[in-house]
């Protein structure tokens, strides 16, 4: 696991980056609510409201990094509501001090209410519209989601380091691989790729008269049904009727391949894993102890273990659908 953290991302070295694209603060540098990066809101000179974004390293590469910037500003040129970074000196990515960052515009808004249909058609309205216009702009250096970057590779970390009580491992290692063996035959099927959010959930829409889709940070290649399922909620009758909603909006620019929702619960248990091994890996930066202090409790483990059989169970069951089955 790398030892990397922020430390050395002081606010003398955050006020250079900002000087050396030109923007000097007049107030603020409050941070945001971000582990995998470092975000900060201020007030500029201008009066205006930026945010900046300082990204970890070793994580993304300037080429990946440009790719997410590139269809963010395509979308944005398109009608989709999202927030691209601003274009300074000439580019949206710069460098200094061993860091990487880009700037925005301060954008505000409310969450979306999740039990809100006529909110969730709109988000589905969005998302069409983006579907339907990102195949054009493919991620060839983000990658694809697939069982060996989102289940294999988490699960063969958390098996070397066995983050659990020790009394655990034993049942730990036994369901972990029967999921990963799960998980292979749905994770494996053909189904049309293209460019992703990745992390769509109610956390990342903001309302704004409409649905601003933000923080394209794990934006990918896959299925387009891991831009949908996120926003389910509830028992499954709930689901199946925000599911309908989002679809009338969503259709309205390309069909959705009713076959993907069988999809649903495999990419709802490689996001368990995944997280899980995100956690352990950046258990070294200095903040994840103290934000996540539950993640090294005997309690967390035993209810991850739970849960997780439960999905070994959700697998073998019929997938949601749009009508019940009787």
């Amino acid at each position: 696991m790398s030892a990397f953290h922020f430390a050395n991302l002081t606010p003398d070295l955050i006020l250079d980056a900002l000087a050396s694209v030109g923007l000097y603060l007049e107030s603020g540098l409050t941070p945001l609510n971000s582990y995998e990066n470092r975000v900060y809101q201020f007030l500029c000179e201008d009066q205006r409201r930026y945010v900046v974004k300082f990204y970890r390293p070793e994580r993304w590469s300037a080429q990946q990094i440009l790719e997410e910037h590139g269809l963010t500003h395509y979308l944005s040129d398109n009608e989709v509501n999202v927030a691209p970074p601003l274009v300074l000196g000439g580019s949206t990515l710069h460098a200094h001090g061993g860091f990487l960052f880009a700037v925005w515009p301060s954008v505000g808004g409310r969450h979306l209410e999740p039990d809100n249909l006529e909110q969730l058609e709109m988000v589905g309205h969005q998302l069409g519209l983006w579907h339907s216009l990102s195949p054009a702009m493919p991620l060839s250096a983000r990658g694809v989601y697939s069982h060996e970057r989102f289940v294999a590779e988490p699960l063969a970390q958390l098996l070397l380091h066995s983050p659990w009580p020790r009394k655990l491992n034993p049942e730990f290692t036994e369901l972990l691989t029967k999921l990963s063996a799960a998980l292979l035959p749905p994770l494996t099927l053909v189904c049309p790729h293209i460019p992703l959010h990745g992390d769509c959930h109610i956390g990342n829409i903001l309302w704004r008269d409409g649905p601003m889709l933000v923080d394209l940070d794990d934006c990918l290649m896959g299925p387009a049904v891991q831009d949908l399922w996120m926003l389910l909620s509830g028992d499954e009758a709930e689901q199946r009727m925000q599911l309908d909603a989002l679809l009338s909006g969503y259709e309205e620019f390309c069909a959705f391949d009713l076959g993907q929702l069988r999809l649903i619960e495999p990419l709802r248990t490689a996001r368990m894993i995944h997280h899980l091994a995100w956690l352990n890996r950046r258990w070294p930066d200095p903040a994840f102890p103290k934000a996540f202090p539950w993640f090294a409790e005997e309690e967390f483990w035993l209810n991850q273990r739970q849960q997780l059989g439960q999905q070994l169970v959700r697998l073998k069951a019929p997938p949601l659908a749009l009508t019940p089955s009787y």
